[in-house]
């Protein structure tokens, strides 16, 4: 367990990556189910995501909220969300309840399956 969070820590402190002043919106969002996903740009697993994350953005617009935060220039968020290793997904429902959590990456296909348990059609 210590190897974990060692290796989540190398991944997304190590380099000088610059704090971006850009501003997170709440999280989770109002009256909606949310995906939040925490990762950094060095990470092959989390860039691999990316794709399938904008597509998602885009199929449950209005529906979900999709929120990707890199931890490289969003480090209070590590102890926030209690990340451990990345990529993480936190799923929030409507009232703000984390109910799942997944570390990993996470194919498009099993993003639709957790929202559609949580009543989100794509």
């Amino acid at each position: 367990m210590f190897f974990v969070f060692l290796l989540a820590y190398v991944l997304v402190f190590s380099g000088n990556a610059p704090v971006s002043a850009e501003e997170l919106p709440v999280i989770p969002a109002k009256d909606m189910v949310t995906l939040v996903d925490l990762g950094a740009g060095s990470c092959i697993p989390c860039k691999m995501m990316e794709p399938i994350l904008e597509k998602a953005k885009k199929r449950y617009e209005g529906k979900a909220e999709i929120i990707v935060i890199d931890l490289r220039q969003h480090r209070e968020q590590v102890q926030r969300f209690q990340v451990r290793a990345i990529p993480t997904q936190v799923f929030f429902d409507r009232e703000g309840k984390e109910v799942y959590r997944h570390v990993g990456f996470m194919s498009e296909e099993a993003i639709a399956e957790q929202l559609k348990k949580m009543g989100v059609e794509g």
